[in-house]
């Protein structure tokens, strides 16, 4: 710990308190079900519902396979990432030269920078077992949804049952895609600390309040909760 200072000591506890504590505000504390997430939770459901209804299921499977590819992106994303950190760090003497001839100020010694670099793999590293773990949740749920029998092949509460286990594995793997991305945005943060603990605070504090906003009170969560979908829906249509 020598190579870093009190203020980049403090930065960074700072910066795993906003990341880590964010999680919790979202996923776990009471005003989770606030969230635009938690809203989007009640819509997987609905969305597990109403495929029962459907004779023809292209359209949920074509929605699935758009989730599933998402992840896969951005977990590749994550890998070119990490070894884009292995090249910085290969060329760590290369740089400090060139910054110290531009006159630009990335950290103290080579320990220093080198320490920052590790820490910004490490970001993408837990990004990239989320984002693994959610195609994986997703190819689960796919796989339920593939199970829920047809209309008239079983009882109403049974197809139920099974379409609200989809859903469930639905919404973990959108938790842990969520959980993912926020380490994408949070390793934007992260960056302000190449020029220094102050800039490192400020950028965090950024993030969280951009996220927090989109999650409490932006128009997307404004939309969402216009359309509240109902916590239950029957599959009984012998009415219409």
């Amino acid at each position: 710990m020598h190579a870093l200072s009190q203020l980049d000591q403090a930065a960074a506890a700072w910066f795993l308190l906003a990341w880590f504590g964010f999680n919790f505000l979202i996923d776990v504390s009471p005003l989770r079900k606030k969230t635009l997430s938690s809203a989007m939770e009640g819509f997987r459901r609905g969305w597990m519902i109403s495929m029962c209804l459907r004779e023809v299921r292209i359209m949920d499977t074509s929605i699935m396979s758009g989730l599933q590819q998402g992840t896969a992106f951005f977990a590749s994303t994550s890998l070119i990432a990490i070894g884009g950190g292995f090249a910085l760090l290969d060329a760590t003497d290369t740089i400090l030269q060139v910054a110290g001839d531009l006159s630009i100020p990335v950290g103290e010694s080579r320990a220093l920078w080198e320490i920052k670099v590790l820490g910004l793999m490490l970001i993408f590293a837990y990004a990239f077992f989320k984002f693994g773990w959610a195609y994986r949740l997703f190819n689960y749920a796919s796989i339920i949804m593939g199970a829920v029998p047809d209309r008239g092949r079983a009882s109403d509460t049974e197809i139920r049952n099974i379409a609200l286990q989809a859903a469930e594995l639905n919404i973990l793997a959108g938790r842990h895609f969520n959980r993912g991305q926020r380490a994408f945005f949070f390793s934007i943060g992260f960056l302000g600390w190449f020029a220094g603990p102050y800039v490192f605070a400020a950028t965090t504090l950024a993030v969280f309040l951009v996220l927090a906003r989109r999650q409490f009170a932006s128009k997307a969560r404004a939309a969402v909760l216009s359309g509240q979908y109902p916590d239950t829906v029957s599959l009984d249509r012998s009415g219409e």
